[in-house]
């Protein structure tokens, strides 16, 4: 690529950070390390740099040491890992010979062969943070490459205190509320569940259009172009039967027989590639059996949308999905996907976290429903078999009490206080 084509694109871009609105992220990272940010389009990875580049010119770093490059401009659509190494030559030329630039690498993996640079350029002590769309960034072989040089952090859609503070809403809706406060914050809540939260969501009126934008892109860019996948019938009826099936337990073999009867025939591995390929994109995420054997885990996992208002755009009628899908989100936020389970021997748990020992049962109403709640608050009890010690926690849309039941207790809470509260570590 031409050299001052290049550069003439890098101060372009410049401009996108410079007159980007602010508002911090909820990731505490650290100084001395690299950052590979990771997630699906549209949740704000970008955003994640432009407030590293922001927390640099606070602490008295000069915007010429920053290089800040977006290979999802069309205009590098080109661009080789050859070239690469001239957008460091161009930052070394806008740095000064005797400082070394701050490189911001976005949406990298549109380069093939970008990892042994990145590597190289690391080893060479340069401070650097790259962005990817597709887990595959991460893959064995990468990491292997990059060699333990970055940290991932996953980014997520706004966690609820994000969404408020977004529109402005800073008040401590955990203090006593007037009715007024508690409408307030059940009523923006209730559009979060139903809308998701994708940042740029908040200041769009036509949510449902830009939400179908996003997942356009996330289909036919990364499931169906990047993987020259050409059936987009059985694709999209996977992803339709997925939906339908959230917050269940789904194997590869029931999902192939749904597809045979739909008169949608693959084989069962090009169905494990399938639901692979929507992995990659970040638009699926699973939770795997905390009471099963370790063949059964990898094979009957269930399946979450990442966003809820992605999951809003399959399904009618899916408050209670979402409201379930919702708080799949919130505890792989808080907890990690490796450490948030369902529990499935002889009694149904939503979800089980073994680090704090705790339960959670999700439903929409339980106080004035006598069989929703007694089967609910009957699974505690079960739970009690394997796990005496569980906290049990039963999150509703609104309700909220304390319960205690044939020697279990358990606590009611509506989702828009239990996404406001701390985790207990961090209290």
């Amino acid at each position: 690529m031409n050299r001052d084509y290049l550069k003439q694109i890098m101060i372009d871009q410049k401009e996108t950070y410079l007159n980007n609105p602010m508002i911090k992220r909820d990731y505490p990272l650290e100084d001395n390390v690299n950052y590979c940010f990771v997630g699906i389009r549209r949740t704000g990875k970008s955003y994640m740099m432009y407030q590293q580049i922001k927390h640099l010119q606070e602490n008295g770093i000069p915007l010429k040491q920053i290089v800040y490059v977006n290979f999802e401009d069309e205009r590098l659509l080109e661009l080789s890992a050859d070239d690469l190494n001239l957008i460091l030559e161009i930052g070394l030329e806008m740095s000064g010979a005797d400082n070394k630039p701050y490189l911001f690498l976005d949406e990298i993996q549109n380069v093939v062969g970008w990892e042994k640079f990145v590597r190289r350029i690391a080893d060479m002590k340069y401070r650097i943070h790259i962005t990817g769309s597709n887990s595959k960034m991460l893959s064995s072989e990468i990491a292997s490459t990059l060699g333990g040089r970055f940290m991932r952090v996953d980014i997520y859609p706004y966690s609820f205190p994000e969404y408020l503070a977004a529109q402005g809403k800073d008040k401590n809706y955990l203090e006593v509320l007037s009715t007024k406060d508690r409408a307030e914050v059940v009523g923006m809540c209730d559009q979060y569940v139903k809308y998701g939260a994708f940042p740029e969501l908040v200041d769009i009126r036509n949510k449902r259009e830009y939400l179908n934008s996003i997942y356009q892109t996330i289909y036919l860019g990364d499931i169906m172009t990047r993987n020259k996948i050409t059936n987009d019938f059985a694709v999209r009826l996977i992803l339709k039967k997925i939906a339908e099936s959230v917050a269940k337990p789904l194997s590869f073999n029931r999902l192939s027989n749904i597809l045979k009867s739909a008169g949608a025939v693959l084989g069962k591995q090009t169905v494990i590639n399938y639901v692979g390929y929507m992995m990659d994109s970040y638009l699926l995420f699973t939770l795997q059996n905390y009471a099963a054997k370790l063949v059964e885990k990898e094979t009957s996992p269930k399946y979450y949308f990442m966003d809820t208002g992605l999951l809003g755009l399959m399904l009618m009628d899916c408050s209670s999905t979402q409201l379930e899908n919702l708080v799949a989100i919130e505890l792989i936020r808080r907890y990690g996907r490796e450490n948030v389970f369902y529990f499935e021997k002889k009694v149904e748990i939503d979800f089980y976290v073994p680090e704090e020992k705790l339960a959670i049962q999700v439903s929409l109403q339980v106080l004035d429903q006598i069989d929703t709640r007694e089967r609910e608050i009957g699974a505690f009890v079960k739970l009690k078999n394997f796990i005496g010690d569980a906290t049990c926690l039963l999150i509703t849309n609104s309700e909220e009490e304390e319960l205690d039941y044939d020697g279990v207790h358990v606590s009611v809470v509506p989702v828009w206080k239990w996404l406001l509260q701390k985790r207990k570590q961090d209290i």
